[in-house]
Parts: structure tokens; sequence; C-alpha cells
């Protein structure tokens, strides 16, 4: 199952678990938050334990039974863990075999050889847009990260400098840019024209990704001057190597996940019929999970035995690949535990029906409503889906062009200041080996910069067009 339909089922799943009014839950809310924070920063107690925790208060203050707040809290990280766990854990054997078999090492000297010094963040904000056209965020962190911290390790980069433009490349695509799953089902809520919406997309998400990548970077590195964390850097390969695959080779077997899903969402717009036997092959061929196996079983070949590796050799690689990301997989699977409390606890719906009463423009409106299911459940995709059930009336005597304008004013707001009730902030600041307050000033006020940035454009676009 795909974070894109697991997110679904959470966006509408089941009854509230309480029947608490707005205030109680707002306050039940600002509680649990603050108790994840506190046992984090305070008395330093791991993320996963904190999450927990903070689950099981979040709906105690919230008037839910126990039994009610445990269950929602299993599934959803079982259902985080299922939808994002094994493309981790595949995205971290195919980071291994990259690095094991020198193919990272070819990357890396390849990039520092043709870009550098001030070029050096436009060349990973530019990869990073590229890679994350058709893929999940994490997908594109997974598959990026282990050529960002070989970057900043190698050429003495800071790792904010090269990493914020890399994260920016791909929160961009993924709130903003067609074929990503949340733009998708907006566009299908409010009948937007994809074409209009695709073309508009890339031209508010051009500017948005230079200030809140290569731009804000630089302020980034000043706020938080930390080297890339040892653990999750690949080694340099031992010297007993044969030889190391080439650059052609490795790059194909880096690009081909994303050439497999970026197939298949072709194929679901040209197509458009889920009973066409293509279109079937294609949603099997370009899902995450078989693009990603897929990648690794073909990186064994193109990068292990290309280096000369044994059958024993291959498996010591993918089993010292799993063990540094238990820890990340228990996290971020707590993170959507977290996020699942809130969902079930009837958070999202509170914000709906306080939002109805505001009288302030159409695609503001939608911008605010996406930013509040956002802050309040931790999620991109159901603040999208949510917020575009809501404003579809609104559309009926839109223009076309405003109409694709509205799906962007709530991609915008669906990325607004990504907290502790998002699995994304956990993964980024896991890999990156962050401090919470470090990633709020770096992570969470970049996808603020691209929220408010991308809002604003959308606005002026509105005034011109």
């Amino acid at each position: 199952m795909t974070r894109l339909s697991v997110e679904m089922l959470a966006a509408d799943s089941v009854e509230p678990i309480t029947s608490a009014g707005h205030a109680q839950l707002g306050i039940a809310v600002l509680a649990g938050i603050a108790v994840i924070v506190l046992l984090i920063t305070k008395f330093k107690l791991h993320a996963f334990l904190a999450l927990t925790i903070g689950s099981l208060a979040l709906g105690a203050f919230a008037g839910a039974p126990l039994d009610k707040a445990i269950a929602s809290f299993t599934t959803g990280l079982g259902a985080t863990v299922a939808g994002v766990g094994v493309l981790i854990a595949l995205g971290a054997i195919l980071g291994r075999l990259l690095a094991d078999s020198g193919g990272a090492d070819r990357i890396v000297d390849t990039i520092l050889a043709k870009a550098g010094g001030r070029s050096m963040p436009w060349a990973m904000v530019l990869i990073a847009s590229v890679i994350g056209l058709p893929l999940f965020f994490e997908v594109g962190v997974v598959l990026l990260i282990p050529v960002v911290l070989m970057v900043a390790k190698r050429g003495n980069y800071s790792l904010m400098r090269i990493g914020i433009p890399a994260l920016a490349g791909l929160s961009v695509m993924h709130g903003l840019v067609p074929p990503h799953p949340g733009p998708l089902v907006a566009i299908d809520a409010v009948d937007a024209n994809l074409g209009v919406t695709l073309a508009l997309g890339v031209l508010v998400a051009v500017p948005t990704v230079i200030i809140a990548g290569p731009v804000f970077s630089r302020f980034a590195a000043r706020w938080v001057d930390v080297p890339a964390p040892d653990r999750m850097i690949p080694q340099r390969p031992s010297e007993d190597l044969e030889r190391r695959p080439g650059f052609g080779i490795t790059l194909v077997t880096i690009l081909l996940p994303v050439v497999m899903m970026l197939a298949k969402a072709l194929v679901d717009i040209v197509v458009d019929d889920p009973e066409d036997t293509v279109q079937r092959v294609f949603d099997v061929v370009g899902s995450p999970l078989i693009a990603l196996l897929t990648a690794v079983v073909v990186g064994m070949f193109t990068l292990g035995r290309a280096a000369g590796f044994t059958k024993d050799r291959l498996s010591s690689t993918v089993e010292k690949s799993l063990a540094p990301i238990a820890g990340i997989l228990l996290i971020v699977g707590a993170g959507g535990g977290f996020k699942q409390t809130l969902i079930d606890s009837g958070v999202g719906r509170m914000v709906l029906e306080i939002s109805e009463d505001w009288s302030i423009p159409a695609l503001l409106l939608a911008w605010l409503i996406a930013v509040a299911i956002r802050l309040a459940t931790g999620s991109a995709t159901v603040a999208t889906i949510s917020a575009a059930g809501l404003v579809a009336p609104l559309a009926a005597d839109m223009s076309t062009t405003h109409t694709a304008l509205l799906v962007l004013a709530i991609g915008a707001g669906s990325l607004f200041f990504s907290h502790v009730n998002d699995a994304g902030f956990w993964l980024v600041k896991e890999y990156f080996g962050l401090s919470v307050g470090q990633n709020i000033k770096t992570w969470s006020v970049m996808e603020t910069i691209i929220s408010v940035v991308a809002g604003g454009l959308v606005l002026l676009l509105s005034l011109v067009i």
C-alpha cells in the first residue's frame, strides 16, 4: 500500500475516538506536542518513547478511552512502517550497494569535479528536483541522502548548505507539481485541468525552490553548523575492490526507480482508465515498492558484480545496510502513530468546522485551511485531501487558470511548518543527525518558506491571469 492510499484511509477512516469539544481538542493537541518536545529536549528521552508517550497523553487530554488511543497509535505506526518502512529499508540497501561497490564514490567525484564552490547548492537543488519529480518524498530522501552526505564530507561543505537545497527540491515537487499524489487528488477534487496545473505549478515551483533552497541554505548553515553524521555516511569502499562500476551504469541504477515511477504517472495521465491492462501493469511496475526493489536487484549486478563482489559479499552488504536504520524506522513509525491519533481524535474535522465561518478570498481560504490541517495532523497529503474537499464547491464559478491556482494554493498550504507530528520531520532529523531545535531552525523553517513563498506567488498570479 502506498503512502497516498494509507493516508487517504487515515483521512476519513473512523469516527473520532472522542466527543471532546473544540476547546478541549485544541488544548489536547498543544499538550501532546508539549509532552513530546519536553521529553526529548529536557529529559533526553529517545524520540520513539517520547512520541509513544505523547500520543497516549494526547488521547488522555482529549478524553479518549485509553484502549482506543492505543489502537489509533498502533494503527498509525503500522500503516507508516508498511508504507514507508520497506521503502527506507530498500533505499538503505541500494545506498550501501552504491557505497561498498565504489559507485557512490564515482558519482560524488564526478559532481565535485563538475560543480564546486558556490555552484554546488544549485547543482544539488537541480538534481533533487529532477529525481523528486515522480517520487514520494521519503523515497527521494533515502535515494539522495548518501550522495548529499558524501558530497558534504568529501567537499568539506556545510551539511545545511548542501542538504537544504536537496530537501527543498524534493519538498516543492511533492507539494506543487503533478504527478505527485497530493496535487493529483486536489486536481480531481476541484476538477482542474492537469496540463494547466502542471504548467503553473512549475512556474510557481522554480522561484520557490530557489528561495527555500540555495538562498535560505546560506542562513541555515550559519544557524546550524553541524558535520555530516558519521553513522549515516557511506564509507569509502575498501581498497581490495577489483574495479569500480562506471559513472553511466551507476547513474542508470539510481535513476531506474525514478523512470519506472515516472512512466506509471505518465500512463495514468494518458490512459486514465483503471480497468485498462496497460495502466494496471504500470500501476504495479511503477509502485514505489516494486521500483525500488527492482533497482536493488539490478544494483546487485550493475554495482556489486561490477565491483567483483562474491555472493557472500553481496549478502553481507545487504545485512550491514539494515542495522543503522532500525532506530529511524521506529521513530518515523511512532511519528505516524502520533499523526493517526490526532486524526482519529477529530482534530482535522475540528479545523474544517471552524474554517467554514471564515469570510476571505477563495485562494487564501484554501491556503489557510490546508495550513491549519497540516499543523494539526502533520500530514501534507491529509491536509491536501481535506482542504480540497472543503473548497471544491468554490471552484464551480472559477476560470480554468484560477481552478489550477486553487490546487496550488492548497498544495502550498499543505507544506507549512513541519514539526513533531510529521513523520518527515523525524526522518530528516535522524538522517542529518540534528537535535529537535536544530531541525526546527532548518527543516521546519524551510518548509514554512516554501509554503509562504508559493502561496504568495499563487495570489500574485491570480491578479495577473
